[in-house]
């Protein structure tokens, strides 16, 4: 018997002007299709002057479309000079493209790369805009920056209970008004406790009586030094966390305009009135310059702070079109239920671990909504009595996500109505069954005076 010869099939190619790059931090390697250069991959070094000849030689060989891993931070200079010189650049997630099993070289890699754009099975990471990604560089540098200073906070802390001396377990904040001015004293020589007391502002709710004794402690010279370099240091990062803001605003009135010139920006909520985390007057034109930027306010949401919307316009700014659905915004930030199901059967419940700094702060605002009292604070709390607030606090999120999605793309203002249509409809729900229920077991609910009344 003749055996029969099977014909070896191939994927369509659906992007034949594809290329592969496997970036690295001094060599980066990219493959061509086969018919494109007698050498279709090379090696290239990562100097400015090599990325510019690796430029020049995709464009000799006609190449339009380009796929490279999310390596590091290595990959932005590449992507930043091929997307000036007009290629469409897929920036692709490690887990996405690996390889098959087998012997792997930077070769292999940026071939399988090629091989993989060219068939149309990578999907493109989201990138914001230049403008956004500008902000969105200083913002993460600003959040660095409070870091350090949280570190010199601790080192404070350390000191004066190395030296027993428990100011900051009397008042709220040792870096405030009162902690500073007595920090600064002590430094300054004051040893005096009754004197370093008169230093307390009236608004601290500790007496003068319990900062003074707070203050007695071994005043120790290498304590004392430390605390000096950490007093100064926290201060240092103060003046260059202003100054990041300062430039963060100068880039953000350069952002057009998204808002209806005929619509006035309603009165500012009490949460942004009386900000805690920044002072009230910044907070405030954070706000109005958020709403001239992104067209809505979204401190309106329930649980939605100015922190929160700087947050999101500096992450994914006011054009959120590449993401063609709020499904598809909330998959992206992990947010929604990722099944794992095989033969019609669900294997896994969850989401997936994504590292995503906007779903980590809709996560933040949807677990301060466990004291909000609107229909998205019912929601939460509803759920964290169901799922628990781990699941609560994803949930809530979720739905944060949407709304956000829904806003920034209608730019139409936040209603509440809805949310409460919704609540009440769970409630009446909840009433039939329970009346169900009752009457099961041969009783019958009547509703309370006060209740009824309130009706």
């Amino acid at each position: 018997m003749s055996r029969k010869r099977t014909s070896k099939k191939s994927l369509p190619i659906l992007n034949p002007d594809a290329a592969g790059i496997d970036i690295g931090a001094t060599e980066i390697y990219v493959a061509v299709p086969a018919d494109r250069d007698p050498e279709p991959v090379r090696n290239f070094g990562s100097f400015t002057a090599d990325l510019d000849t690796l430029a020049d030689w995709l464009l000799h060989c006609s190449i339009n479309t380009v796929a490279m891993e999310s390596t590091g931070v290595y990959w932005i200079p590449l992507f930043q000079i091929l997307e000036s010189r007009g290629l469409e650049v897929y920036l692709v997630n490690a887990k996405h493209v690996k390889n098959v099993p087998g012997r792997r070289t930077d070769v292999s890699d940026c071939q399988w790369l090629q091989f993989l754009h060219s068939v149309g099975l990578l999907r493109a990471s989201f990138r914001p805009p230049q403008d956004i990604c500008a902000i969105r560089s200083l913002l993460r540098h600003r959040d660095s920056l409070v870091e350090m200073a949280t570190c010199h906070v601790q080192h404070i802390q350390k000191a004066l209970d190395q030296m027993n001396l428990q100011l900051h377990h009397v008042i709220a904040d040792i870096t405030g008004t009162t902690g500073l001015a007595i920090v600064d004293a002590i430094l300054d020589g004051q040893r005096d406790v009754e004197k370093l007391a008169q230093l307390r502002d009236p608004r601290i709710r500790a007496d003068k009586e319990t900062i003074a004794k707070s203050l007695v402690g071994d005043y120790r010279p290498e304590h004392l030094f430390t605390l000096q370099q950490s007093v100064t240091m926290y201060r240092e990062y103060q003046k260059k966390i202003a100054d990041c803001e300062g430039e963060m605003q100068r880039l953000m009135k350069d952002l057009p305009t998204q808002a209806d010139p005929s619509k006035t920006l309603p009165t500012a909520k009490d949460s942004v009135r009386k900000c805690k985390v920044m002072k009230p007057a910044r907070a405030v034109a954070l706000r109005e310059e958020a709403y001239r930027i992104l067209g809505v306010d979204l401190t309106t949401i329930p649980g939605i702070s100015v922190l929160h919307v700087q947050a999101i316009l500096g992450e994914v700014g006011p054009d959120l079109s590449k993401f063609r659905s709020a499904s598809a915004f909330s998959s992206w930030m992990g947010l929604c239920p990722d099944n794992d199901i095989s033969g019609g059967k669900v294997l896994w419940r969850g989401t997936r671990k994504v590292r995503n700094r906007v779903a980590v702060t809709l996560r933040m605002a949807a677990q301060s909504l466990q004291h909000s009292q609107s229909a998205l604070g019912d929601f939460y709390r509803r759920m964290r009595s169901k799922l628990g607030a781990p699941k609560a606090i994803t949930a809530a999120a979720h739905k944060l996500a949407r709304i956000v999605y829904h806003l920034l793309t209608t730019r139409e203002a936040y209603d509440d109505s809805v949310f409460v249509k919704a609540e009440e409809k769970y409630r009446q729900r909840t009433e039939k069954r329970l009346r169900a229920q009752a009457l099961s077991l041969g009783f019958n609910l009547v509703p309370a005076p006060a209740l009824a009344a309130s009706k």
